[in-house]
């Protein structure tokens, strides 16, 4: 029996707050985490041998430490079943982009064979086994964009709007363990509650003034401001100076990003997938050097590995697979 198709969204940070740091070395955070439409997909076919596999490689990363066989190997020793599973995957995702891709092929994983192997854990279970995994992967069986606490695992669903997104990855990957044992690194940003986020002009249509959204080819909207802050950005700025050359290139020219996660991906936030697919249409044009006279032409643009525009998910797609 497969499973075909599964997809595995990515996560934004709309903005991380760092607010201090367990006796263990783990660093408590603030966060919201919102899904959008870029995704892995996997293929997960059962087998009767109880081994659990994977068919594709992941360049720089052996099947032990592949999350989706660890996460498949997590749920078979929860459970006691004696089924394996073959799992396949394609990346769209990132890696080292700050935007979840392993942690989601993980959570995706989990749900799949819970439904698969016909387990039937229910979503605190299946959220227990995934933690371990990585601070992230709860929040995507979870399945809701949500206000996270503690080490990410404390989670409370948070209504958003509808929103869409250009998230564009420079030239760089940035390994998260680097960037969290920064001597540097802020670890004492005053906490906050869910309605100080909910009270933000987050949430606010008109807080891109008109002289904003007049700017750039074509009188292009201007992306959102941001609530709070990410306050990894200083610390991969100071050791990826591409990230921080790419973002000050796009903030020069009307696009307010801010970084998600550890980096390296920038993401700015529209009302509207069209005003994203706008924007990464100038962008991309300049690269090509197809543009001839507008503001993105003004100084020397930094190299991208991707450009995308997304929209905003109200939920995980697999969101409903998990009964309980």
């Amino acid at each position: 029996m497969t499973l075909y198709d599964v997809p595995a969204p990515a996560k934004l940070n709309l903005f991380l707050h760092v607010v201090g740091r367990r006796a263990d070395g783990y660093h408590l955070l603030q966060t919201v985490f919102r899904f959008i439409d870029l995704c892995d997909t996997l293929h997960v076919e059962t087998r009767a041998d109880g081994v659990i596999s994977r068919a594709t490689d992941l360049p720089g990363v052996p099947e032990d430490q592949d999350l989706t066989v660890r996460a498949a190997r997590a749920l078979q020793r929860a459970t006691g079943t004696r089924q394996g599973a073959q799992i396949s995957l394609e990346k769209r995702i990132p890696q080292g982009g700050g935007l979840g891709g392993g942690s989601s092929d993980a959570a995706s994983t989990l749900i799949a064979l819970n439904r698969l192997w016909g387990t039937n854990l229910s979503r605190r279970e299946l959220m227990d086994l995934a933690l371990p995994l990585g601070a992230d992967v709860p929040v995507f069986v979870f399945g809701q964009s949500a206000f996270a606490q503690g080490v990410g695992e404390d989670l409370s669903a948070v209504a958003l709007p509808e929103r869409a997104y250009l998230v564009a990855q420079p030239d760089a990957s940035v390994p998260t363990v680097g960037i969290f044992s920064a001597e540097d690194l802020t670890r004492d940003t005053s906490s906050i509650t869910i309605a100080d986020f909910l009270a933000s002009p987050t949430f606010c249509a008109e807080n891109c003034t008109e002289s904003e959204a007049g700017s750039g080819l074509n009188a292009r909207p201007a992306s959102f401001e941001f609530f709070g802050r990410n306050d990894l950005e200083p610390v991969v700025y100071r050791l990826y100076p591409e990230v921080l050359r790419a973002s000050r290139w796009l903030t020069e020219h009307g696009i307010h990003v801010r970084m998600s996660g550890s980096g390296a991906c920038l993401f700015a936030e529209y009302s509207k997938l069209s005003e994203a697919v706008l924007a990464k249409t100038e962008i991309t044009a300049t690269m090509r050097g197809a543009v001839k006279t507008n503001s993105f032409q003004q100084t020397a643009h930094p190299r991208f590995r991707l450009v995308q525009a997304c929209a905003g998910l109200a939920e995980h797609p697999l969101r409903d697979w998990i009964a309980r």
